[in-house]
């Protein structure tokens, strides 16, 4: 077994660690787990320090549960929420769980090893709770003072607090309590603003079934400037493709700053620490190369998706930032293609534009509606000037004909001068 807590002690991974746990992972093969919000249907990059918590506890030879709140979930975590969340019906949240498990299956094994990964659901074991027998049986354990005392409770005592999301931590507090009692779990871990909660759940264990449970937490990811990382200007960046596609999820992570890379090397990847190291030389010696972010968008890029998705956006950003062919470009699949241009101007015209009696200067200019150029003197002195391409092709004379093979069947990609680029649909 490798040590887990020296593995993510030289990846910058533990924060906060209850005494005796590393005695306990080392005596034995042990069972953790930690907690996933289910009300989204995916995960978001935020959730992947976590994630790769639970997959290196289980690559260390131990057991992982992902628990998602079916129950907790329609109530809310208040820990660094400044208002209450919507709340959500069991049909959407099962919906939502399954999705979530399939996003973890890249990262846990849930089948082939003895130390199979397990997805456990609260409402599960909740469903059947009255609300008498809980406040006699478990919330008797637990004082008020004990309560209030909590980070999470505290932050959002003067924006105010409902009874529903004050209840929190004895709820995920009983979720450790339950799978301490039917799967010996013995461990909780989280993210380092869970730290309360998850201690809630050792002190119910110790009070209510008089046994030692553990806890540990991870450093909460943020950028340079100290803002929650995983967010872009569009918000989160989903593990689903459909929230965020392949290329912009590639993109974001390429584009992480030098001085964030060497963390996130460490935390995203399963690179070992000579090979880290070995990484952050040549960075170090190259920083132009992007060594390091090119390491982390390859390895997360191919997990998260597929080794086909990560080669199609590298090759949708040569478009844009390098040297590309007309081939690249046709070998890039619809979505991407949308991906990469969605922020270019676009104009619809007919089929029939793409007729013999059409020409070039009269495409550029007004079959284009303007959009590519104003005039047809402007389009012709940009082609002499040898500014203008359609489909990376480009256009050598005024006369040339309008005969390129459409992307997908619909579109034309006409480039002039080095960055300025037009996205002509075809109904």
């Amino acid at each position: 077994m490798k040590d887990f807590i020296e593995e993510l002690e030289w990846r910058g991974m533990l924060h906060d660690i209850m005494p005796g746990t590393r005695e306990q992972l080392q005596q034995e093969v042990t069972s953790a787990y930690i907690g996933f919000d289910p009300t989204s249907d995916s995960l978001h990059i935020g959730n992947l320090a976590t994630i790769m918590l639970l997959a290196h506890f289980q690559r260390a030879g131990h057991k992982p549960y992902a628990l998602v709140g079916g129950a907790t979930g329609m109530i809310g975590d208040p820990s660094g929420k400044s208002q209450e969340r919507q709340l959500l019906d069991e049909e959407q949240l099962r919906y939502n769980e399954e999705c979530i498990k399939k996003q973890l299956s890249h990262f846990l094994d849930f089948d082939s090893v003895s130390n199979a990964a397990e997805m456990v659901n609260n409402y599960d074991w909740f469903q059947n709770v009255s609300f008498l027998n809980f406040l006699r049986d478990t919330g008797k354990h637990l004082s008020i003072n004990y309560m209030l005392a909590k980070d999470s409770v505290k932050n959002r005592l003067e924006s105010g607090l409902s009874f529903t999301e004050f209840s929190y931590q004895l709820l995920q507090g009983y979720d450790f309590y339950y799978l301490n009692t039917h799967h010996n779990v013995k461990l909780q871990m989280g993210g380092s603003d869970q730290w309360g909660n998850i201690t809630t759940g050792t002190e119910l264990i110790r009070r209510k079934a008089g046994k030692e449970a553990f806890a540990l937490t991870t450093p909460l990811l943020t950028k340079s400037d100290g803002s929650k990382f995983g967010k872009s200007e569009e918000g989160n960046v989903w593990l689903d493709p459909t929230k965020t596609s392949p290329y912009k999820f590639y993109q974001f992570l390429l584009n992480c700053a030098d001085e964030e890379a060497p963390r996130l090397l460490r935390v995203f990847t399963f690179l070992s620490k000579e090979e880290v190291e070995e990484l952050e030389k040549k960075h170090q010696e190259a920083p132009h190369l992007r060594i390091l972010q090119k390491a982390i968008a390859e390895e997360l890029t191919i997990r998260v998706h597929s080794r086909e998705e990560f080669e199609m956006a590298v090759k949708a950003s040569e478009i844009l930032f390098g040297k590309s062919t007309t081939d690249d470009l046709a070998s890039i699949n619809e979505a991407t293609l949308l991906s990469v241009f969605e922020g270019v101007p676009q104009v619809t015209v007919s089929r029939d534009s793409l007729g013999q009696e059409n020409d070039m200067l009269t495409f550029l200019s007004e079959t284009t509606q303007g959009l590519v150029f104003a005039s047809k003197g402007e389009a012709r002195r940009m082609i002499q000037g040898g500014g203008v391409s359609i489909n990376k092709n480009k256009i050598t004379a005024i006369d040339q004909k309008l005969d390129f093979e459409l992307l997908q069947d619909k579109y034309l990609l006409v480039q002039k001068g080095r960055r300025n680029y037009y996205l002509v649909t075809f109904d």
